[in-house]
C-alpha cells in the first residue's frame, strides 16, 4: 500500500466529473487500499478517488466511531464503487464539514439526514442500504466529489470567499513556518 498525494483546491482536477467503474478488479482494490491508507494518514474519515487524481466513481469511508480498550479508534473501513443515491429524506441535518482537499477549513453544510444508496463493495458485490447520521453526511460529501463539487460550493458566495481567504492565509503562514 502507498500513501498518495491529496489534491487541494483550487486544483482544477477537483472539478472533474468521475467516470463509472466497469469492473472491480485487483487494480481497483489496490487503489482503494492506497486511498484508505492515504485517508488514515491525513487523517480523515472519507476520501474520493478524484482527490488523489483518479477520476473514477470510487470512495472510501471510515468514521472510526468506536474505540478499543486503550482509547484508539477501531478501524471499520467501507468501500463504495459506483455509489448512487436512489432516495433522500426531506428532513435535513447540519454538520460542520471539513475536507482533505480544503485543509483545516470547516463550515456548516445542510444535507438530507437520510439517504438510500446502492453501490458495489470491495469485492464487487452489490449493496443497497439506508444510511443516516454522520455516515449519510460523509457519503453525500464524498459523492459530491464524484460530481466535481466541494463542500464549499454549498456555502453562500460571501462565506465561501471568506473561507478561501482564510485558507490562503493559513497556507502562507505554513509556508513561512
Amino acid at each position: 500500500m502507498a500513501i498518495l498525494p491529496i489534491i487541494e483546491t483550487p486544483d482544477a482536477r477537483l472539478r472533474t466529473i468521475s467516470t463509472p467503474v466497469a469492473a472491480v478488479d485487483d487494480d481497483l482494490r489496490r487503489l482503494m487500499d492506497d486511498m484508505l491508507e492515504t485517508m488514515y494518514d491525513a487523517p480523515g474519515i472519507g476520501l474520493a478517488a478524484i482527490q488523489v487524481g483518479v477520476p473514477k466513481r470510487v470512495l472510501v469511508i471510515d468514521l472510526q466511531e468506536e474505540e478499543d480498550t486503550e482509547g484508539k479508534p477501531i478501524k471499520n473501513p467501507r468501500f463504495f464503487v459506483n455509489p448512487e443515491i436512489i432516495w433522500e429524506s426531506e428532513d435535513a441535518s447540519v454538520y460542520n464539514e471539513g475536507c482533505l482537499s480544503v485543509p483545516e477549513m470547516y463550515a456548516e453544510v445542510d444535507r438530507p439526514d437520510r439517504v438510500r444508496v446502492t453501490w458495489l463493495d470491495y469485492d464487487g458485490k452489490p449493496h443497497e442500504e439506508e444510511l443516516d447520521g454522520l455516515m449519510a453526511t460523509c457519503l453525500q460529501h464524498e459523492m459530491d466529489h464524484l460530481e466535481g463539487i466541494l463542500f464549499i460550493d454549498h456555502l453562500s458566495k460571501l462565506k465561501r470567499d471568506m473561507l478561501l481567504k482564510k485558507l490562503d492565509k493559513f497556507r502562507r503562514a505554513n509556508r513561512a513556518a
